[in-house]
């Protein structure tokens, strides 16, 4: 394990407008803001979901197309910089009006309307070793 103390540079709210990227919103207030690394949580609801499902036995990821209205429950991940643009990893549970469930690795989604709650800190952090 690797555990370090991380400093919060600052918080934001961010307002997710209808018809952007919930991914790539998260990833333009990250560069607006300036920030090494952040954690993020938001809601909201989206259209027209890509979520990504990990299989480790083929070793790849499989995408998952929801063409339909999808209220974001819960949506949490983090921000690292690659080659000075953020790469933001958005994990969500998204509800359709029946109640049932959906989630994954949301690659992208077109917001009708969200807000996320960004974290940013001082130091960048390698998402594949920790902080």
């Amino acid at each position: 394990m690797d555990a370090r103390e991380l400093a919060v540079s600052a918080e934001y709210r961010v307002a997710i407008e209808a018809g952007d990227d919930w991914r790539e919103a998260i990833e333009a207030a990250t560069a607006e803001a300036a920030v090494a690394a952040a954690w993020f949580t938001g809601v909201g609801t989206v259209r027209d979901a890509d979520v990504w499902h990990y299989d480790p036995d083929a070793e790849e990821h499989r995408a998952v197309q929801f063409d339909e209205p999808l209220s974001v429950a819960a949506c949490m991940g983090e921000v690292s910089v690659t080659d000075g643009k953020p790469d933001a990893r958005p994990y969500a549970v998204l509800t359709r009006p029946s109640g049932q469930a959906v989630g994954g690795y949301l690659n992208a989604a077109v917001a009708v309307e969200g807000q996320v709650h960004l974290r940013g800190f001082e130091d960048p952090f390698d998402r594949r070793r920790g902080p």
